[in-house]
């Protein structure tokens, strides 16, 4: 019986270390298809843009900003106005992942609003705000 038990427990073993390999060779595949190597062959590798392409972001248009004490945000109602930290007509911010990347003004398309892009922040200004 004890036999059995240590065929049983060596079986599981050899799954185990199996499964580890498969497991293993799809995550260097997944790098590989992340990385490839240019052409150059100086081992340095490049992004794959298609890969990146494929990552979704999230969006956002940011009209305004502002400060409030809680007990001020409790007496808020329906029709009550909260001043924003922007003037009218200054535009507003495009944000991905949290970091502007764009200003633009307020537009409707057929019944939705929109963004018009009137500035698009250099790479190195975003760099610093990281």
């Amino acid at each position: 019986m004890a036999e059995n038990e240590i065929e049983e427990e060596t079986e599981k073993k050899e799954n185990t270390d199996e499964d580890s390999a498969e497991i293993s060779e799809s995550e260097d595949e997944n790098a590989e298809n992340l990385v490839q190597n240019d052409e150059v062959g100086n081992g340095k590798g490049k992004i794959n843009p298609e890969v990146l392409q494929g990552i979704p972001v999230t969006i956002s248009v940011e009209v305004g900003k502002t400060s409030l004490k809680i007990r001020d945000l409790l007496r808020l109602s329906q029709g009550s106005v909260v001043e924003l930290d922007r003037l009218a007509g200054e535009p507003l911010d495009l944000l991905v992942n949290n970091t502007v990347v764009a200003q633009g003004e307020i537009v409707l398309v057929n019944d939705r609003y929109g963004i018009r892009l009137t500035r698009v922040v250099p790479a190195a200004e975003r760099m610093k705000t990281i």
